[in-house]
């Protein structure tokens, strides 16, 4: 579907205006809320500082109130809307089949330097085929479906093909746990093709009880990681739980101690077994 047909801009624009108008209050607003500053410790014990902010059934989890609510760079969490918006315009027709080619520039990251589809790009945060994608979906379009979306600040200004890594993007663990849910409900103003085909290439995790669905996103600063995030959900049973984990990164440890910390604290919120 193509956001340039001017029926299909106003349909667009017209589900953004009631989303809008439902004036929807925060999980915070709606859920009871329970502080557990004693699950911290996990950050603590890596050196680092961070928080966790989990919906579980009627219940919503957190660290630190003050830093769930506080916006970030989304990084390549921003992935995850990315690639329903590149389905929805059709400038990528499917997850498999269309190759992104590479632009021939070598970068650090090894697996960057060959072609991809949009699965492999999600699940190496393949930055360049993002920000291909980007420049093809072009400003006009990206800021009607972030709008809504509802997404963090909604704020795409900057570089078309960085907004999300070092623009003006902004987006709190509770916004984060917010779309998510959207996202997994199909909540969406999207196809049901485009979600069933993003789901299907969100990176997995399994444990003994339950999978967890998650994006990882690394913001820069001077050619080093500082901030880290692990966003997603998880299904043991019947049972959804949303979550949204972000840290400082103070070295390449912390970037592969993201998933370990997540499901510790997880566990600890009664998520998984």
């Amino acid at each position: 579907m193509n956001s340039d047909n001017p029926a299909r801009r106003d349909v667009l624009l017209g589900l953004a205006g009631a989303i809008s108008a439902l004036a929807l209050a925060p999980a915070s607003a709606q859920t009871p809320i329970e502080l557990k500053p004693d699950f911290a410790d996990v950050f603590h014990d890596a050196k680092t500082e961070g928080v966790f902010a989990a919906q579980i059934k009627d219940r919503l989890v957190m660290t630190d109130e003050g830093r769930a609510r506080t916006g970030h760079l989304p990084a390549s969490t921003f992935n995850i809307p990315h690639a329903l918006i590149a389905l929805e315009t059709g400038v990528v027709a499917d997850t498999d089949k269309e190759v992104i080619r590479w632009d021939g520039v070598v970068r650090d990251i090894e697996k960057w330097n060959r072609d991809h589809t949009l699965r492999t790009a999600m699940q190496y945060s393949v930055v360049p085929v993002f920000q291909q994608i980007a420049n093809r979906i072009g400003a006009e379009r990206m800021k009607q479906y972030v709008d809504a979306f509802e997404y963090g600040n909604r704020d795409i200004g900057g570089a078309l093909g960085r907004f999300w890594l070092d623009g003006n993007l902004r987006i709190s663990a509770l916004e984060q746990i917010e779309f998510l849910k959207r996202f997994y409900n199909g909540d969406l103003p999207v196809s049901k093709r485009s979600l069933t085909l993003v789901k299907d290439i969100v990176p997995v995790e399994k444990t003994e009880d339950a999978v967890i669905h998650f994006k990882t996103g690394t913001v820069g600063k001077d050619g080093k990681a500082v901030f880290g995030w692990l966003v997603g959900y998880a299904e043991r049973g019947e049972a959804v739980s949303f979550f949204s984990m972000n840290i400082d990164i103070h070295g390449a440890p912390h970037l592969a101690q993201r998933l370990a910390m997540t499901r510790a604290l997880l566990k600890r919120a009664g998520a998984i077994g």
